[in-house]
């Protein structure tokens, strides 16, 4: 079975909405438990189908976890295995982050090549060559990556990109080994900072997320203990970018306006009216919007790549012609070919688009991936008629049921069940 969304578009969005905590930040904080031999409780977490797959990851190695409403009870004491297997890895990218922790744990580790959205190449060397840096010794065929651990020791680590997954392996690695770890040119995304909280919450020492250098201390073990998640800004931005592009009033809560900056100066070019508290965002508009001139996603603080295709939903119904530069991905345009199919007017060369502002119509279309497949419902929300988006299991890895937190806004937007034939 499989499911997807029938929209009816054409209909101003207003109302009030909540975001839990970020799967970006949830993701690595799952994998750092495996590091803990006692109890961790992580709160406000959705079950996304991304956080079932680390989840599964931790209980394929020994681990025990439970869901208790919107929290997430892991006990790590009895793991005991330092294998993930491709079934594992093979569905959710960020798999890798289980990497580090093994290797801080046990010395060793041997994964499969992670998986996830084809968005991309998304190499994983930055990791490889800071833990070797590290002294683990990698071996790689086509199918598995095995380290040994053994000589691990601290160091001195200049990653050539600031690679937030590198940037969070490193830092797991480091926590547990002695010595100080200096990691220079890493990056400063928020979700980083809240992996420095959690594993300082349970006895790490790490010093510096959010800048470009961090500083790990190595202790001899992490406690356990209960820890919130930052919230979601990636969604945050999904829903804001609605409010703008649809009409109407949307305020989303638990956010920090400061992380999403370089959206908001992008959204009140356009005309749309912004309203910042400390943790809530408001956008107002009449859903008639200027084209924004440029979007080029960068590393935090600039424009993230995750909201580069929502963003180019909203463009592609604005006024006027605007550019778009993806500089993180070089497959992150599939969502064009489907947006044409709705009307939009986009023509890509390589790592660049150009948009013409069009009237969107309804269409049938499928998600490709995640954040392409959040594009196509903002289109539909936005497009006049009924839009039937497939593949919508692609959206779930980071949109915990979307068609419910839409229809609190006033979207037409129901989930179906369709037979695989």
């Amino acid at each position: 079975m499989s499911d997807k969304y029938i929209i009816e578009g054409g209909r101003p969005l207003r109302g009030e909405i909540n975001v839990s905590s970020a799967k970006n930040a949830v993701l690595p904080i799952i994998a750092c438990c495996a590091m803990i031999k006692d109890m961790v409780v992580l709160h406000d977490c959705e079950l996304l189908s991304d956080v079932e797959n680390m989840l599964g990851i931790i209980k394929s190695l020994g681990g025990k976890y439970e869901i208790t409403g919107d929290s997430i009870v892991i006990d790590c004491k009895g793991l005991h295995f330092s294998a993930v297997n491709h079934e594992l890895t093979g569905a959710l990218r960020s798999s890798v982050f289980i990497l580090g922790p093994l290797l801080a744990r046990f010395r060793r580790a041997e994964i499969s090549y992670p998986g996830g959205c084809d968005i991309g190449l998304r190499p994983i060397d930055l990791h490889l060559d800071g833990l070797k840096k590290l002294g683990v010794i990698i071996d790689e065929d086509n199918e598995k990556l095995r380290s040994d651990g053994r000589r691990l020791h601290a160091g001195n680590v200049t990653l050539a990109f600031p690679s937030v997954g590198a940037t969070e392996n490193l830092i797991m690695t480091a926590t547990l080994t002695e010595g100080r770890t200096v990691l220079k040119n890493v990056a400063s995304e928020p979700e980083i900072v809240d992996l420095q909280n959690f594993i300082n919450a349970m006895g790490g020492n790490v010093h510096g997320a959010g800048t470009s250098t961090i500083t790990v201390d190595g202790v001899k073990r992490l406690h356990g203990g209960t820890y919130s998640p930052i919230r979601d800004r990636i969604v945050a931005g999904t829903y804001l970018i609605a409010g703008s592009m649809c009409g109407g009033k949307v305020t989303v809560h638990g956010i920090s306006s400061d992380w999403l900056t370089a959206l908001t100066e992008k959204l009140r070019y356009a005309g749309v009216k912004i309203t910042e508290r400390p943790e809530s965002i408001t956008v107002e508009s009449n859903g008639s919007l200027r084209m924004i001139n440029k979007i080029e996603t960068k590393p935090y603080p600039g424009f993230p790549t995750d909201l580069q295709a929502p963003i180019t939903a909203l463009m592609s119904s604005s006024i006027g012609r605007g550019y778009i530069i993806e500089n993180l991905f070089e497959n992150r345009f599939r969502h064009v070919a489907e947006l044409i199919k709705m009307g939009a007017d986009i023509t890509v060369c390589g790592r660049a688009g150009t948009v013409r502002g069009a009237h969107l119509h309804s269409a049938q279309v499928r998600a490709e991936d995640l954040r392409g497949g959040a594009s196509l419902v903002l289109a539909g929300l936005k497009a006049e008629g009924k839009t039937e988006i497939m593949g919508v299991h692609h959206i779930d890895r980071g949109y915990y049921k979307l068609e419910e937190k839409i229809s609190l806004l006033g979207g037409k937007i129901k989930r179906v069940k369709i037979s695989c034939v």
